[in-house]
């Protein structure tokens, strides 16, 4: 599977930086720090998944994903957040943001599903 292709868009680089640790054994982790840095890297190359957090310093979340599915980003996306209030399921679900996770993260039900997410449904089929 390492060659998925994960964006972690967020601003707090500790969370960058555990996201890339724990996910770089199966998955190929690029980073960016808000939505500039984030819609320049969708940009350049096909992505898998994107994980985005809610609260960016230039956009929200839910926007950046909205200009991410502008740009003919077809993957998938799941939303993480401190603020879990803030979120409108009716957009999440208009833009086909799958999944969304509080913070303080649980980062072995985040990986799951991150790896459900990206295994194809044949393979995961016939793990049952």
């Amino acid at each position: 599977m390492i060659n998925k292709k994960i964006l972690v868009v967020e601003d707090e680089e500790s969370i960058r930086k555990t996201f890339a640790l724990i996910l770089n054994k199966k998955y190929k982790i690029y980073s960016a720090r808000d939505g500039r840095e984030a819609l320049q890297r969708i940009k350049s190359g096909a992505l898998d998944l994107v994980i985005v957090d809610l609260k960016l310093p230039d956009t929200s979340g839910v926007e950046l994903v909205a200009a991410f599915r502008e740009a003919g980003y077809k993957g998938q996306a799941i939303l993480i957040s401190a603020f879990p209030d803030l979120v409108e399921i009716g957009e999440m679900t208009r833009l086909g943001i799958g999944h969304f996770f509080v913070k303080p993260l649980d980062l072995d039900v985040l990986s799951r599903a991150i790896d459900i997410l990206l295994t194809p449904r044949e393979e995961r089929e016939k793990r049952l």
